[in-house]
């Protein structure tokens, strides 16, 4: 039996030309673990959100959508509210009390159970989900990782026929992010409540789905499988292909006709067999590691000037948001090289997200010293730090939003007027050359036109961006950089960020997108309860390492220890050809 379906869809945002969702025919059957995947701006999270009635966006809608064979709009909002879940992408946006037992035990309240069927069903979900250890806590004491486990424990605490997950895990750290989707496994496996979820981190959730539908353009153009999926994006030659998950990227790239890997642990063996079947010995990967090396160490060499010049110098920096509170950050030294590509990764809640409101200036610490490009960061005025000095990308993209369009925010970086613009104004604006240089470079074309608020996550990324790069900084701070961005577009940022550090432009990053860090950073720092525990290069980081590491290294290091990206795996399979 089919839990949803929907015929025939289309939806429009107001006064947009173009449709965001365009004849989208899909069904989900009842029991099964659905990913929705494709670009950022394909319309999957619009399409969430028309799931539940409270939650659908304004617009011009057509079509129809069936819930248990009746159609949405005619099912009580009640009904919804307790058979229908609903998990955003920010946790923050979701959480309503002020603690974790209040939050628990809200849903149930507001449809008006007894206290024994309340506190009978708050027990269990505490117990399941395990967060019986912070009951009584406050909410603002949770993790990132935490507040999105708790949205989902109150939620399935109403015991919903059907659950939708929109890009969970865009703020957890990677640790975080594969624990909460365990979760949803268990849930779908456990309870057999049928889940729909959209995710960028499709390593993690994709080769456990019933079925796998990818969209693009307003449309789902393919359904099936994980494996079907992968192999018709491989044969289509889809930018998509690039979001599958790991062992399957490195499959594709060879001849193999064995079956294709979706885990780290089927690409592990499938590894093993393949270099045996193409007679790849242990003195061939030998040498391929030694060249490979080689090869690396001589693209990794660094401009010996930069090595003596400091862009950023943190110097026994300590933190405390309030004069008896503990401290966040704690004796924290820190040196970032002009030119140098420096990412920040760790867990939720270590002090990452406060180091960068410190380096930005939002924040003083109480001890110790920063300097920007040995100067202390105390003695810039507002202007000059933030006018071609300092370019601050915060984690929260909606924070730098001002106006009522993508063209109107973007020109009022370098000066635009504050009542509504006429067309003529528009196409005038559209001829700047900085304002057209930026739009090209960040993709931002087709949604000159739309609200900045409605714009996908990945969009209203690529917009901030542009934004900060208008200022045309020398050191770019930013916080989470690629939520929300689908792999072929943090192709091209990681691109984009390249290019902007071969002009000179020192870039620190925080991340939780250890496969993007691994990429394209030139040095990574680990913090931990409030201090850099470790920064190395980013090969010899990530190489050295168990759980912070990337897919590609925990399935081939026993073959190729050096190899930390797809790319490296491939590259070596390719040596040995």
């Amino acid at each position: 039996m089919n839990i949803v379906e929907i015929r025939d869809f289309c939806f429009a945002y107001p006064d947009c030309s173009s449709k965001v969702l365009d004849q989208v025919n899909l069904s989900i059957q009842e029991g099964t673990l659905n990913v929705i995947c494709g670009r950022s701006g394909c319309g999957k999270s619009t399409l969430l959100r028309h799931l539940k009635s409270v939650l659908m966006p304004h617009g011009t809608a057509s079509g129809e959508i069936l819930y248990k064979g009746k159609r949405l709009r005619e099912i009580d909002h009640r009904t919804q509210s307790q058979e229908i879940g609903f998990v955003m992408q920010n946790p923050n946006n979701q959480i309503v009390t002020d603690k974790v037992w209040h939050e628990l035990s809200f849903g149930l309240e507001s449809l008006g159970y007894d206290n024994a069927a309340i506190r009978l069903r708050v027990a269990e979900m505490a117990s399941y989900f395990g967060i019986h250890q912070w009951f009584y806590k406050g909410v603002e004491e949770l993790s990132g990782g935490q507040k999105q486990l708790l949205n989902l424990a109150a939620i399935m605490a109403m015991h919903p026929s059907l659950l939708i997950l929109d890009e969970p895990t865009s703020q957890l750290d990677p640790i975080a992010a594969s624990d909460f989707l365990e979760t949803v496994k268990k849930i779908n496996r456990d309870i057999g409540t049928t889940v729909i979820i959209t995710e960028h981190r499709l390593q993690d959730i994709v080769p456990y789905a019933d079925k796998a539908f990818v969209m693009d353009k307003g449309n789902v153009f393919l359904e099936g499988s994980p494996r079907e999926i992968g192999a018709a994006l491989r044969e289509q030659k889809h930018g998509m292909f690039l979001s599958m998950p790991v062992p399957m990227q490195i499959y594709g790239a060879t001849d193999s006709r064995d079956t294709c890997p979706l885990t780290v642990s089927e690409g592990r063996q499938w590894l093993e067999r393949y270099c045996r079947e193409k007679n790849i010995t242990e003195e061939k990967r030998e040498k391929i590691n030694v060249d490979f090396l080689t090869v690396v160490r001589e693209g990794e060499q660094q401009d010996p000037d930069n090595r003596k010049n400091m862009a950023i110098q943190m110097k026994d920096v300590w933190f405390r948001y309030e004069k008896d509170s503990p401290d966040v950050v704690r004796d924290l030294s820190l040196e970032v090289r002009k030119g140098e590509f420096y990412a920040l990764v760790g867990g939720n809640g270590t002090g990452k997200s406060t180091t960068l409101s410190l380096l930005s200036r939002v924040r003083q610490p109480y001890r110790g010293k920063i300097r920007l490009e040995g100067r202390d960061i105390r003695s810039f005025k507002d202007r000059e730090l933030y006018c071609g000095c300092l370019g601050v990308m915060p984690q929260n993209p909606q924070s730098i939003f001002l106006k009522k369009t993508v063209l109107e925010d973007l020109y009022s970086v370098i000066g635009g007027r504050k009542e509504k613009l006429s067309p003529e104004y528009q196409i005038h604006m559209k001829k700047e050359k900085a304002i057209e240089g930026i739009v090209s470079l960040t993709r931002l074309e087709g949604l000159l036109d739309r609200h900045p608020y409605d714009l996908s996550g990945g969009e209203q990324q690529r917009l901030a961006l542009a934004k900060v790069l208008l200022l045309r900084p020398r050191i770019l701070l930013m916080d989470e950089p690629t939520k929300g961005m689908d792999a072929e577009y943090k192709e091209e940022i990681g691109k984009i960020l390249c290019k902007l550090k071969q002009h000179g432009m020192t870039i620190f990053m925080i991340s939780h997108d250890v496969e993007f860090v691994a990429e394209y950073a030139d040095r990574v720092g680990l913090f931990f309860e409030g201090n850099v525990v470790t920064s190395q290069n980013t090969r010899e980081f990530f190489s050295g390492n168990n759980f912070y590491t990337t897919a590609a290294n925990r399935m081939a290091r026993q073959l190729f220890p050096d190899a930390v990206t797809g790319k490296d795996v491939i590259t070596c399979l390719q040596k040995s050809s």
